[in-house]
């Protein structure tokens, strides 16, 4: 399936809200409150709006993704904060498209790595390791197996120490 994958604006905010709400909906280990945590992030300072993108295919929207500014160890570094496909549409390659524009814009805006803390046995096909692995901690109870990085830029420098997320996530 074809998928044309671009910066999402204002106008998007309404599927947005309704596709990410559907993803989520019956997930195991969400509370329902993925959409509106993307609506709080949009409005917070750690928004990148170059990082915010959707896919459409057929001219439906059908999936977001969400990076956003945090800090490691003091340093710049990105989460993943949010990837939602709506459930038809999943396992189809939509969800991929939308991590590898995301990560070839964030490696062209310099930052070195992007965190998540997701499902431990769908994000390492995109490169996600554990971050225990890089010295990463975050900053509330999670498996070990489920908060991975991906590392961005090969310069050598890796980020280390505990992150610092978004207020708008407590």
């Amino acid at each position: 399936m074809k998928f044309n994958i671009r910066q999402e604006t204002t106008g998007d905010h309404p599927a947005v809200y309704a596709l990410t709400r559907a993803a989520f909906d019956g997930t195991e280990h969400c509370d329902g409150d993925e959409q509106d945590l993307v609506v709080r992030l949009r409005g917070s300072q750690a928004f990148i709006p170059e990082l915010s993108l959707v896919a459409e295919t057929a001219g439906k929207l059908i999936g977001h993704i969400l990076f956003v500014r945090i800090t490691i160890g003091g340093g710049d570094a990105l989460m993943m904060a949010i990837l939602s496909v709506l459930p038809q549409y999943q396992k189809q390659g939509g969800g991929g498209s939308l991590i590898a524009r995301g990560h070839a814009a964030a490696l062209q805006m310099g930052f070195p790595l992007s965190l998540l803390i997701g499902h431990p046995g769908f994000y390492p096909r995109f490169g996600y390791e554990r971050a225990s692995k890089y010295a990463v901690t975050q900053p509330f109870p999670a498996p070990d197996e489920c908060v991975t990085v991906k590392i961005l830029r090969e310069d050598g420098k890796v980020l280390a120490g505990q992150a610092a997320f978004p207020l708008e996530f407590y």
